[in-house]
């Protein structure tokens, strides 16, 4: 499904029509560049456009195919460029995935989204009210898909700092909870997350190092600006993963203290029954010649001894804290 399509000239959108095959015939005669943009196109309306543009064929496969790893590669004066989208589902507190592809060449930039987050249109538009960056054609393009793409890795990775804040908070409170689930799935998530951002970072240094020729060398500062950024991202999802990991150890040591706590209360309440049976199954034993027996107060003594000695008992135990 092709989104948009149009020619740009001079750092402005040319109203000509929409049939991108005559904005490609255009492109060609004046100078321009063309920007069509797919989603979630068959392999069918990828092919025909590979076919016009020119794009090489195992490019095309891995843009139909979708669920690549981000990179970027050099075919002839084209580069294909993959790129990983994310978004945060604040109802499940998961973050979801798509891709998208571009193609850029000298005066074409063909871009095919997969998913449903990171929706291009309003890149274009910002774009298009900035006559300066358009100006620096399929590489400006570049650079808006990019810097759009790497804002919303900031904007789920601030999401996920608050989920890992509820969690270390939820793990040292005073509540009995159980939090391993919920940090298994943070963990989960961030590998998703990682596997966007850290594949990234090479191709972002090869379009800072003037390596890439689509890129004109004044945009190169714009590029290193998306590189801090993703840096900053990166280092945001290392420094969470770490937390989860310590978050989890004081999890479980949090559960082995209270399952000790657990255990010395059985075992005090155990004590306050066990000493009143012993006692009671010494007299009960009914031997002849026990002192005790045919003394009128040998009844009371024995549960005033009970009393006693479980009164005894637990005050011993409140003071050393096991009850």
């Amino acid at each position: 499904m092709i989104v948009d399509c149009a020619l740009y000239r001079d750092g402005k959108r040319v109203e000509v029509g929409t049939d991108w095959r005559e904005l490609r015939a255009k492109a060609d005669a004046d100078g321009g560049f063309v920007w069509i943009g797919l989603h979630d196109p068959s392999p069918d309306e990828v092919h025909e456009v590979a076919e016009v543009f020119g794009l090489h064929p195992l490019a095309v496969e891995d843009a139909v195919k979708a669920h690549q790893r981000p990179k970027l590669e050099r075919f002839d004066g084209t580069i294909f460029v993959i790129l990983k989208t994310l978004w945060y589902v604040d109802e499940n507190d998961a973050v979801e995935t798509g891709e998208i592809a571009m193609f850029v060449g000298g005066d074409f930039v063909v871009t095919v989204r997969h998913g449903e987050g990171n929706e291009l249109h309003s890149a274009r538009e910002a774009l298009e009210a900035s006559q300066s960056m358009l100006g620096h054609g399929p590489g400006g393009v570049l650079y808006a898909v990019l810097d759009r793409v790497v804002d919303e890795y900031l904007d789920v990775v601030d999401e996920l700092v608050v989920d890992v804040d509820e969690i270390e908070t939820s793990v040292f409170s005073d509540d009995r909870t159980n939090d391993s689930a919920r940090i298994y799935v943070l963990k989960r998530e961030l590998a998703e997350v990682r596997r966007a951002v850290l594949p990234l970072r090479d191709p972002l240094l090869r379009l800072t190092s003037r390596d890439v020729p689509v890129v004109p060398e004044e945009a190169t500062p714009f590029f290193r600006d998306v590189a801090d950024h993703l840096a900053r991202a990166a280092e945001t999802v290392d420094s969470l993963d770490g937390l989860l990991s310590t978050a989890f150890d004081a999890y479980l040591a949090q559960v082995s203290v209270q399952q000790n706590d657990d255990m010395r209360k059985i075992s005090a309440g155990a004590a306050l029954v066990v000493v009143p049976t012993l006692i009671a199954g010494v007299y009960g034993m009914n031997f002849r010649h026990m002192p005790e027996l045919g003394w009128t107060y040998g009844y009371p003594y024995a549960l005033t001894l009970m009393a006693v000695v479980a009164a005894g008992l637990w005050v011993m135990f409140k003071r050393s804290g096991w009850l």
